[in-house]
């Protein structure tokens, strides 16, 4: 069977079924502002309804987990390419650029990072060296398709009062912040073409943005090769406000050149950010939930397109409500869990 054709099967019987139709997809709405972007897992990529809706919608993917650290090399030397190059010949199959994420994080990296054959923790250079390998393996295999890397995710503390802007990881315990700078480095090596990234979230707190920003500058000034800035963008329905996105974004283009929304999406209760730790919970009524939700992807895309000079790609984090890290009962997205546009699609493609 034609993959292609039933692709394009299922997306005249998903449009023709939507509640408001649209002649034309995020992707297009944006085509002169930025990218549109969007994370997938393999059941994305694989039923053809949901293909289909990647395919009409968006024109940038990032792999959700299957690029990490831990699933590509569970084991040092032991590769694990299913699930990655699935997802990247969906691209390559479709003409849509990848986002590669991510190459190194203190979540979902193998343990075999840190510890020798008998379990005894590694000094710097191996665990450097180790890191350098990865890197060059895994940007080296999908370089033909991946157009930038969030080379490191996650690095700095959410703790205002700390007097050191690192996260105290294993990574940083074991080789300080060389972690990070070895990292870029071994990344532009593998690939001089692609843009590399620092990635984070609870990017527009005004104590950890500053930081965030100085840590890119200070490195930068020392050769490293960071080209952007992630702002993850794991937002709430209270927050953060217009304001507070445009000073964020003010202080990051001082630094830097790109900045991409990495990880967007707007949960239904009061907590932010990338925690691991949260609430499935919505904290209103339903209707008021859409209302706000609608109030702030609103002003989130106008601080967006406002900055678009800067701004190359913005992903939503998922595809659907159903998908979501979140949970659908916080209906962060602009997809249902049956993978229908919501009301706030609207506010988003139309540029409210």
């Amino acid at each position: 069977m034609d993959f292609r054709k039933v692709i394009t099967v299922a997306g005249l019987l998903l449009t023709a079924g939507a509640a408001t139709l649209h002649a034309e997809g995020l992707k297009d709405a944006y085509q002169d502002e930025f990218l549109i972007g969007v994370a997938v897992n393999q059941r994305n990529i694989t039923d053809p309804m949901q293909a289909a809706l990647i395919c009409e919608e968006f024109n940038s993917i990032t792999a959700e987990n299957d690029m990490k650290p831990q699933p590509t090399e569970p084991a040092e030397g032991k590769y694990n390419w299913t699930n990655a190059d699935r997802i990247a010949n969906f691209c390559r199959e479709h003409g849509i650029k990848l986002r590669g994420h991510c190459l190194v994080w203190h979540n979902q990296i193998g343990e075999w990072i840190y510890t020798d054959k008998n379990g005894k923790e590694v000094d710097k250079k191996t665990l450097l060296k180790r890191l350098r390998k990865h890197i060059k393996t895994i940007v080296k295999r999908y370089k033909d398709v991946v157009y930038c890397w969030d080379v490191v995710n996650e690095a700095i503390t959410d703790d205002p009062k700390a007097e050191n802007h690192f996260r105290q990881s294993r990574l940083y315990k074991i080789a300080g912040d060389d972690f990070i700078r070895e990292a870029f480095k071994a990344a532009r090596k593998a690939d001089p073409n692609a843009l590399l990234f620092y990635n984070d979230y609870n990017e527009c707190d005004p104590v950890k943005s500053k930081r965030i920003a100085e840590v890119v500058k200070t490195m930068k000034a020392d050769g490293v090769p960071i080209d952007g800035i992630g702002m993850q963008a794991h937002y709430n329905i209270y927050g953060p406000s217009q304001q507070e996105i445009e000073d964020a974004i003010e202080k990051y283009r001082s630094v830097v050149n790109h900045l991409h929304v990495t990880e967007l999406d707007v949960r239904a209760n009061r907590e932010m950010g990338g925690s691991l730790q949260f609430s499935k919970n919505a904290s209103d009524t339903d209707e008021k939930i859409k209302a706000k939700q609608q109030e702030r992807y609103a002003a989130i895309f106008r601080a967006l397109r406002k900055n678009a000079d800067i701004i190359d790609c913005v992903t939503f984090w998922n595809l659907s409500d159903r998908d979501s890290w979140l949970g659908a009962e916080n209906q962060p997205l602009l997809f249902d869990k049956d993978y229908k546009r919501k009301a706030v699609y609207d506010i988003v493609f139309q540029k409210k």
